[in-house]
């Protein structure tokens, strides 16, 4: 299936424009079949009824005229059959029965039964023009002079089958009477889709399918505009007011989203000025204590309070820390991702450094995102894998859809349950000794959320942590 809103679109017009087509060219075909077939019963009818009205004629004539009324008929030529009198029925190689032939072979027996009775042995048949056999000698038509028989069994350029009766008057003197259907039943072929109704549903599904792409592409126009607007905004980019345009139901997207954007920025305004006077407010009275504290005596309290002092200090810079490097203001702009690695790996390279890191696979292209923000995201992890897993091997995959670093270590790992519990703020594992504050994973996580990507995490089988950045290059 394709991803775009346009190719699901096509996609699916044209499987309901085939299907409803081949629906109504099977019902009309089916109808047309039905018509034809009711008149080619109805022309046979009419063909025996003559057929009939032949043979008594022929029976009211004495035997001794006979002969002679069918040397008058081939004189004058134009007859609607080719009559003739024999001593025997001609063997010819008649034509497989098909629904058509054997309805018109049922329908002439049928009559002639009933007018001539069912005493004489009748024979129906349909045989190819060159296959036709005429008079005891078993003339071929082709050697008859043409007023005899091609005017009545013969339609240039159309070569149809002819039908062949013969009937008995009495022994040894068959009546042979070989004729062609009516038009337009002369082929007595099945009737298939006519090229010029294949052509009407090939040009009928083109046109609708290129004025619903123009109509899509034209109403799906507000829709990218929104979901660019979207993404600049996930990555605390100044957006400007969406244009409300399109379909009514797009207008009123366009306006919901107008007015989140208010309120984020407004909420967004708000945090910044409560954590900027949190942070004033709160550096002058734990100053205030701390001087306090140095003014007691007795030094077990002293190291109580200053105890409680430095705990409640370093929770209120882990969370300033949080929130500031969490909420970067930058602008975006394309990063070289291959100069913020060699920037952050550099230091780990011998001979200035230990060796402790390693990359594999660079970049194909800048990636559009915050500078300040990516450096600080893709450190975190760096830091974190030799904090605690003494190497960080860097591995680079890098395509159109997206930037994806993966980032293993040598450590001990994390727990299966504790693999989502790390991301969150002051959470470490029992047994690090490591300073910090636990933030790290957590804002790494937070930065990649606001690009649209991922952090996540895999214990390796050899052991080690895997950690995986995923930045997607392509809005979803």
């Amino acid at each position: 299936m394709p991803r775009s809103l346009l190719g699901r679109m096509l996609l699916l017009t044209l499987l309901a424009v085939l299907l409803a087509q081949a629906l109504s060219s099977v019902i009309w075909l089916s109808q047309l079949r039905a018509t034809q077939m009711e008149g080619l019963i109805t022309s046979a009818r009419s063909l025996a009824y003559s057929m009939a009205a032949s043979v008594s004629y022929f029976r009211s004539l004495p035997v001794a005229y006979r002969p002679l009324v069918l040397d008058q008929l081939r004189s004058m030529g134009g007859t609607r059959f080719v009559v003739s009198l024999n001593d025997r029925p001609l063997d010819m190689q008649t034509l497989e029965a098909t629904p058509r032939k054997q309805a018109v072979l049922d329908v002439v027996d049928e009559v002639l039964r009933q007018h001539l009775g069912t005493d004489p042995d009748i024979s129906v048949w349909f045989v190819r023009p060159e296959d036709l056999r005429i008079f005891n000698s078993g003339l071929k038509l082709d050697e008859l002079p043409r007023s005899w028989a091609h005017y009545a069994l013969s339609l240039e350029p159309v070569n149809p089958p002819i039908l062949v009766t013969q009937i008995e008057l009495a022994h040894g003197e068959w009546l042979y009477i070989a004729s062609l259907l009516p038009e337009p039943y002369t082929t007595l072929e099945e009737q298939e889709l006519p090229l010029q109704q294949v052509w009407f549903i090939a040009l009928t599904s083109g046109f609708l399918l290129l004025f619903i792409g123009l109509l899509v592409h034209w109403q799906s126009r507000p829709l990218k505009r929104l979901a660019r607007a979207a993404r600049d905004m996930s990555l605390g980019a100044e957006v400007e007011s969406v244009v409300e345009g399109g379909g009514s139901e797009v207008v009123e997207v366009s306006r919901a989203f107008n007015a989140m954007r208010t309120r984020i920025s407004r909420y967004l305004t708000e945090r910044g000025q409560l954590f900027s006077a949190i942070s004033h407010d709160l550096r002058t009275p734990i100053t205030r204590l701390r001087l306090r504290v140095e003014l007691l005596e007795d030094e077990t309290q002293q190291r109580k309070f200053s105890r409680d002092l430095d705990e409640l200090e370093l929770l209120v810079k882990g969370a300033l820390q949080c929130v500031k490097d969490t909420d970067i203001h930058e602008n975006i702009e394309p990063v070289d991702l291959n100069n913020v690695l060699d920037c952050l790996v550099e230091p780990y390279l011998p001979p200035n450094g230990n060796g402790s890191a390693t990359q594999h696979g660079k970049a194909e292209a800048p990636y559009p995102g915050k500078p300040l923000a990516l450096k600080r995201c893709i450190g975190n992890l760096i830091d974190n894998a030799i904090k605690y897993g003494h190497k960080a091997h860097l591995r680079v995959e890098d395509n159109a859809t997206a930037f994806v670093l993966h980032v293993d270590d040598e450590g001990p790992g994390v727990p299966e349950q504790r693999l989502e519990q790390v991301f969150e703020p002051h959470f470490r594992l029992a047994g690090s000794q490591q300073q910090g504050y636990g933030l790290g994973l957590g804002i790494a996580r937070n930065i990649a959320h606001s690009h649209g990507g991922e952090v996540s995490l895999q214990n390796l089988r050899g052991g080690g942590l895997r950690v995986t950045l995923y930045l997607p290059r392509t809005a979803d």
